[in-house]
């Protein structure tokens, strides 16, 4: 009977060491430091799970990055806490301090590390390919593809102003036709949401004119104060069938021959999105507008001016008649009084 009751003694406290010892390797700091100039700062080291990665697969990734982690050992917290196969796809941190304990739970959690891309109101599609190339932390599945097939691949009938302007989170590692297709199901629910309270008595026949409408706004508005005004000028325009004549289609519509300089002659050279020699709206939007940009293109401000011109500090003198129009330039673009 002391044999017996010996033995269960042994038993106890061996695993009660085991168990001691085990919490202690769950809980203690695990080697993310590198060595460096001072050959003891810490640092955090980016790893990715790709999707249907297994437990130990994810181990022998953070081995292969350098962190030692027994995969034995991580199998079985991950069992006995019932979450040995919820580990979610993603990128990750491992920053100085984390345990096997808290990694799991990062894991597990799928506390992916993020990034952000910031996409701007009034550029047009080729600059925000061009600030989602730049995007280091991002996977470029569009490399090398026309816009065409861009827009094939995102099933949209053009790209020009298809995307709506923001801040997009991401998680690092993601395809840059995620945040493409992100940006451009907002737009699509921002610009259905004005389509459908919209007033009665705008001169638009179709979501897609006032997208168009909102692009021009935008593009044109050098104060947000001013937004409404010059959404009036250009919808009393187009009731009474008046040219729109604004510069930014026209600088639009000569694409990379324009050299930054509008001359005489560009406003009389005809091309599609000329509104000097074409009535109407051009045939696609000439960049991405905001959300403040649609709505004014929605709820243009109560005034009957047909005319604005820059007063050279970043605001409009907005006018009702053309002689009106005149002085104004003289004095604010001629300075003659």
């Amino acid at each position: 009977m002391r044999t017996v009751f010996r033995l269960f003694i042994v038993c106890f406290f061996g695993a009660a060491i085991a168990l001691g010892l085990f919490y202690a390797w769950a809980t203690q700091a695990l080697n993310v430091s590198a060595p460096t100039e001072d050959e003891s700062a810490a640092h955090a080291i980016e790893f990715r799970i790709p999707p249907g990665s297994s437990l130990r697969a994810a181990v022998q990734i953070l081995n292969t990055a350098g962190v030692p982690l027994d995969a034995d050992l991580f199998a079985l917290l991950a069992r006995l806490q019932g979450q040995g196969g919820a580990i979610k796809a993603g990128s990750y941190v491992l920053s100085h301090g984390e345990t096997p304990q808290t990694l799991l739970q990062k894991l597990v959690g799928g506390r992916v590390s993020q990034a952000s891309v910031t996409l701007v109101e009034g550029w047009t599609f080729r600059q925000f390919r061009a600030r989602l190339d730049a995007q280091t932390t991002l996977q470029h599945d569009t490399a090398g593809m026309s816009e065409s097939e861009i827009a094939q691949k995102l099933g949209l009938p053009s790209l020009e102003g298809r995307f709506l302007p923001d801040t997009y989170l991401f998680d690092k590692g993601s395809s840059d036709l995620d945040i493409l297709r992100r940006a451009g199901h907002a737009m699509e629910r921002a610009l259905a949401s004005v389509w459908q309270a919209r007033p009665q008595g705008l001169p638009y026949k179709t979501a897609e004119e006032a997208l168009i409408m909102a692009s021009i706004i935008e593009k044109e508005t050098g104060r947000p104060e001013d937004r409404a005004h010059v959404a009036a000028v250009f919808v009393n325009r187009l009731r009474i069938g008046m040219r729109l004549q604004t510069d930014p289609t026209v600088i639009y519509g000569l694409g990379d021959s324009f050299d930054g300089n509008l001359r005489k002659i560009h406003l009389q050279t005809d091309t599609p999105y000329n509104t000097y020699t074409r009535a109407g709206l051009p045939p696609t939007p000439i960049a991405m507008p905001g959300l403040a940009a649609l709505q004014a293109a929605f709820t243009p401000a109560a005034s009957k001016a047909l005319y604005f011109v820059a007063r050279g500090d970043g605001s409009s003198h907005f006018s009702r008649t053309l002689d009106e129009h005149n002085q104004a330039v003289n004095r604010y673009q001629r300075g003659r009084p």
